[in-house]
Order: structure tokens, then C-alpha cells, then sequence
């Protein structure tokens, strides 16, 4: 079930994001009277090969333009005539242009066309993260408040974090919310660091230059989170928690004789105790109880906890929420480019630090909670339009490069070239689906990434 609600959440975002961006591409091609034969979400044939396994899911014709969803889900496409691209190569542009085709129009419009799904993506992504701040505010824990330091995964505790150190600076300076200790800035920076307490005394933890490639290759990427003590915030039917009598706002303070006052430390103890039979401590209206448990093989019990440290809110008017949410949209592409800098550079695994499909799924999540399903769309609507940007053949940022030499040096690259670069393209984007569908989790599963 779980794999169904992350795959259906997928299919719905990357629909609407495909939908949006190929619309981009449609509405100036149309501003620009440039004949639109087709308009499908996914494609109706075998990508990249137009002519082979030639049928759609459902389509209506409008007009000149077939409107339609195809069955081949990795991606999208507009038909414009006289382009060259994955639906046309340059035999089918054999005669004189016409008014209605694209490349009859100048390259300033020409451009625009290429930009729109661009242009699109970032206006979705942006009035996302602007809903989304709108309506539920920005809820964040201040610095002050993580008073009872953090917790680290395996992760953190390689570059030298550890469980219950208190973070007080970052790069030298304060800081005022304890997000920014998972800042862009500060995970994908040069020659960052924390300066923490750790039993009285202030210590300096770098982050290496390799960390997002730890973090790609490590499943417990938050590598650090604050530490809070709990209660129990409801009991699933049916669970150990259930039969054990366990109820909601109960505070479990010690399993068997290991005191637990935050929960890491109770995870920590029912993991100790998995597959055990054993006692929790629990307090509940000022009493104390002892209540007899079988804990499940996977050291769980049941239950879903309640965070009880102080945090805060914040809320925005609608004017308000524009500029922050932009801010939101923005960071994305600049966390983004500031990866790919990482790449290029050799500071970072390509390997490592591609995704594909299955990856995108499980940020989603197992479960269908609306406010994350819109910051994820939000999210990869901005990623979506920082990859079309990038200058490969194929790509609308392929297009706009060859559009760009042609309004800089008056000159325009031959249809024989277009189409050339556009098989490079092609077998650039095949390449990179078939490493991060098919390669990469085959490398995953023999250790080898």
C-alpha cells in the first residue's frame, strides 16, 4: 500500500508539472501563431522513436491541435511545426517555411517559445511555495530552544557530531532557527563548520568537501536532528502499545530500568528489547504506572509520538507570503546549481548524486499529507527548470543555446546540425533514464555505490 501511495503521488505531481511546462511551450508558440499539431502529457510513442508503438491512453482533437495523454510516463511534448525535435527531424522540413512555423519567426520569439516550460515551471513552483506559506505559515523550532543539544545518525557521528551536543554556532556566527543548521549553504558550502558544546567545552566540526556524497550513499541522510522529549500522541489499534494499555499524553519515562526522557533514547531502549517481553514506565495524569510489553521483532510498539519542545510560527499576508515564497522557489535552484558546482568540480559523485523515479517517490513519502505532497511538486517544479536550463541538446536548454548563437552572431545553425545535436541529446538523456532506472540500483544492491 505504502509503495502505491508513494507511486500514485508521484504520477499525479509529475502529470500537473508536465502538463504546466509543456503549456508554457503551447501558450507562446500560439501568441506567436505558430501551428500546434499535438499536445500530450507523456508520451504516445517509444521514446525517442516517434514511429514506434504509436497509441495514447485517451486524446481529442481541438481545432488543428490533438490534445492527449500517452502511455510512455517520462515525460511530455508539444508537436510545433517546423522544429526540429523528438517528434520531427529535419526530412520533414525539407520544403520553404510557412508562416505557421516556427521556423519562420524570428529568434527573439523562437526563444520564448523554448523558455516557456521554464518560465512555467518556475511561475508553479513559486506560487506553490507562496500557497503553502500563505495558508500554513512557516513553523520552526528557534536555536534557544534546542536545549537538549541534538542527535546524530551514523552519518553524523563520521564527521564528528555526537548525541547531545549542543550546536551554538555555525561558520563563527549564531544562529536564530535551528534549520539553518541544515541550510544549502551551509551542507554544499566551502569550508564550513559547527562549533559545538559538548561537556562544558566549545569544539569545531567540519563538514567535509565530500558530504553530499555521504549523504547520497547513506539512507539516514538527516545526519542530524534536535533532540526532544515526548508523549504519546495516539496509540495504533491493534499494536503492542494497544494490548499494552498504553494511552494518548502518556509520557513513557523508562523501558525496563533504562530511562528514556527524550525519544531517541526510547527508540534506542525498545530496540535493545526487540522480539522481548519487558515494562514501561509510564506517567499519566501526575501517576505512575508500570505496564507489561511485548515489543514487536523491528523494536516498535505502536504509537505515534508527540514533540514537546517550544516551537514557533510565523504567518504572512498574501503580499507577504510572495517574496518569501519566491525565496523558498529560488533556494531550490541555487541548492541545485550549487550541487551540480559540486560535480563539476569533483567534490561530488555524479553516480552518487543522480536520482531517478523510485528516489523522487520515497521523498514523497508513504503517506498522502497534502501540505508535503505541494512542497515536494513545489520542489520539483524548481528542479524541473533548473535541469531543462542546462545547455544539452534535447533540452529546451539545448535550444536556447543554438537560439542564442543565432541572435548573437546573425548566423543559424543548419537543420542537418539541429537534428544532429538533437540524436546527441537524446542518447545523452537515454543514457542517464537507464543509469538511474536500471544501473544505479543494480550497483546499490552489490555495494558498489
Amino acid at each position: 500500500m505504502e509503495i502505491l501511495v508513494m507511486a500514485g503521488q508521484l504520477v499525479l505531481g509529475l502529470s500537473l508539472l508536465v502538463g504546466l511546462h509543456e503549456f508554457g511551450h503551447f501558450a507562446f508558440a500560439k501568441l506567436f501563431k505558430i501551428k500546434v499539431t499535438k499536445f500530450y502529457i507523456f508520451f504516445d510513442f517509444l521514446f525517442p522513436l516517434p514511429n514506434v508503438l504509436n497509441f495514447s491512453l485517451l486524446k481529442k482533437k481541438i481545432g488543428e491541435t490533438e490534445y492527449g495523454i500517452g502511455w510512455f510516463p517520462l515525460g511530455g511534448y508539444v508537436a510545433i511545426h517546423g522544429m526540429v525535435d523528438e517528434t520531427q527531424d529535419a526530412d520533414a522540413l525539407a520544403g520553404p517555411p510557412q508562416p505557421d512555423e516556427f521556423r519562420s519567426k524570428p529568434a527573439w520569439q523562437r526563444l520564448l517559445v523554448m523558455l516557456g516550460g521554464i518560465i512555467m515551471n518556475i511561475i508553479t513552483g513559486v506560487a506553490i511555495f507562496t500557497a503553502l506559506t500563505f495558508v500554513y505559515g512557516e513553523k520552526f523550532l528557534p536555536a534557544k530552544e534546542a536545549k537538549y543539544g541534538i542527535v546524530t545518525s551514523k552519518l553524523g557521528r563520521q564527521i564528528g557530531l555526537r548525541n547531545g551536543d549542543k550546536i551554538v554556532k555555525i561558520n563563527g556566527r549564531p544562529f536564530e532557527e535551528f534549520s539553518d543548521v541544515h541550510s544549502p549553504d551551509v551542507i554544499l558550502g566551502s569550508h564550513t563548520f559547527y562549533t559545538v558544546e559538548r561537556n562544558g567545552q566549545l569544539l569545531d566540526v567540519n563538514i567535509p568537501a565530500d558530504f553530499m556524497d555521504r549523504m547520497a550513499s547513506q539512507p539516514d541522510s538527516a545526519f542530524v536532528d534536535v533532540r526532544w522529549p515526548f508523549a504519546v500522541k495516539s496509540v495504533k489499534s491493534g499494536t503492542a502499545a494497544d494490548r499494552a494499555g498504553l494511552k494518548a499524553q502518556d509520557e513513557i519515562v523508562a523501558v525496563g530500568t533504562i530511562l528514556t526522557p527524550f525519544f531517541d533514547r526510547l527508540q534506542a531502549a525498545l530496540r535493545l528489547n526487540a522480539g522481548k517481553q519487558t515494562t514501561l514506565t509510564v506517567r499519566r495524569a501526575g501517576q505512575q504506572l508500570t505496564l507489561p510489553v511485548a515489543v514487536d521483532k523491528d523494536g516498535t510498539i505502536g504509537f505515534m509520538p508527540e514533540d514537546k519542545l517550544n516551537y514557533d510560527s510565523r504567518y504572512y499576508s498574501l503580499p507577504g507570503s510572495i517574496p518569501r515564497g519566491t525565496d523558498k522557489a529560488f533556494g531550490i535552484i541555487g541548492a541545485q546549481a550549487k550541487a551540480v558546482g559540486k560535480i563539476i568540480t569533483g567534490h561530488a559523485s555524479f553516480a552518487k548524486s543522480v536520482g531517478g523515479p523510485a528516489d523522487i517517490a520515497e521523498q514523497y513519502g508513504p503517506r498522502w499529507d497534502w501540505p508535503h505532497f505541494w512542497f515536494m511538486t513545489g520542489a520539483l517544479s524548481m528542479v524541473l527548470a533548473f535541469m531543462n536550463l542546462l545547455p544539452i541538446p534535447a533540452l529546451d536548454g539545448g535550444h536556447v543555446v543554438f537560439l542564442l548563437y543565432e541572435m548573437i552572431l546573425r548566423r543559424k545553425p543548419s537543420d542537418a546540425f539541429l537534428e544532429n545535436a538533437q540524436r546527441v541529446g537524446t542518447f545523452l538523456i537515454l543514457s542517464l533514464m537507464l543509469f538511474v532506472i536500471v544501473v544505479k540500483p543494480i550497483l546499490g544492491k552489490l555495494g558498489l555505490l
